[in-house]
């Protein structure tokens, strides 16, 4: 009998990874490279059939981190970003706590899980015309219910205030994406050897405990996903803040993509310093995201690799000393 030949299945991975490969070099590596090269050029308006590159190519990046506005929406994005993750990683682990403790028995753990993830799947859209609402003037649940508690006189115009419309952004960020961060938390605990837990109970720790030394260190890594996630999203955030006050009052709620878009698409559509914005900020993401993963790097992990290093330089030693001899 002729024996079988060994059948390779290595193309068929190249095949159906093929259309990926495809979407992506047309809806991401080439709008990404397209979008490098016109922030060196003169490109701008509707319909325009023709580009120079400038004699300054550095023209529409310096005309950017001069703007006024521009550095007024990098402040108000990171503001707005850490007012609202701040809570949102404190509020998504006190709910994994909860739900991954093995010490509370209370029924109804996916109901709560589905409710508290809820907000997440909601369109930008109707979250931001629910919570014009909430906030509405003269007439409005919040305003209301604030009278109604004797907390103020009369109502308040919460969306004419810089410091309360920035808040008010903050907290629908907030409210939309801590149920999604305690899902990546707790599937996080859930990978946790379950042997751990046990020994820990055995040795008396309380939850508090078990929670700070035992899962905190074991979620490292997700929380650095977690973290690099939040703060690329963060800094790209637009639906919200456009939709809900299209970046009023007075610029206060203007993020850094709302900016690039008024650039591109409202005015004189400038589209090559709305490019020169955009790769402004893929190199501001790009270096803080480099500098979180250099500050919550694994010191012990390291601290092995040089001690392996160390053993190997030294058997290399001895191997070549005793080749001499």
């Amino acid at each position: 009998m002729k024996q079988r030949k060994n059948v390779s299945y290595a193309k068929y991975g190249y095949i159906f990874s093929l259309p990926f490969i495809i979407v992506f070099l047309i809806f991401s590596l080439y709008p990404i490279f397209y979008t490098a090269v016109i922030g060196f050029t003169d490109y701008k308006g509707i319909g325009a059939t023709s580009w120079h590159f400038l004699e300054n190519p550095l023209q529409n990046f310096s005309v950017i981190i001069n703007n006024n506005s521009f550095r007024q929406a990098l402040y108000n994005t990171l503001v707005i970003w850490i007012l609202n993750f701040i809570p949102q990683i404190l509020m998504a682990l006190l709910l994994t706590a909860w739900f991954t403790s093995r010490r509370n028995k209370m029924r109804g753990k996916g109901f709560f899980k589905v409710i508290f993830y809820l907000p997440n799947i909601i369109t930008a859209a109707s979250i931001a015309i629910l919570f014009f609402a909430l906030f509405g003037y003269p007439v409005g649940p919040v305003n209301s219910l604030l009278v109604k508690l004797g907390i103020v006189d009369g109502p308040v115009y919460f969306l004419i205030s810089k410091v309360s419309a920035r808040g008010i952004v903050a907290f629908i960020q907030f409210w939309m994406w801590y149920g999604y961060t305690m899902i990546i938390l707790t599937s996080g605990v859930m990978g946790i050897n379950p042997e751990i837990y046990e020994a820990a109970e055995i040795d008396g720790t309380s939850g508090w405990q078990t929670f700070i030394y035992i899962t905190l260190p074991n979620l490292k890594t997700i929380l650095l996903y977690v973290l690099i996630t939040s703060m690329i999203g963060g800094l790209n955030m637009f639906d919200i803040p456009k939709m809900f006050m299209q970046g009023g009052p007075d610029n206060s709620t203007l993020t850094t993509s709302v900016f690039i878009y008024n650039q591109a698409f409202s005015g004189s559509y400038l589209y090559n310093r709305a490019a020169a914005a955009s790769m402004i900020m893929f190199l501001i993401i790009a270096v803080l995201s480099g500098m979180l993963f250099f500050l919550m790097r694994d010191k012990s992990e390291i601290e092995l690799r040089k001690q392996a290093k160390k053993l190997k330089k030294e058997r290399l030693r001895i191997a070549k000393e005793q080749e001499a001899l």
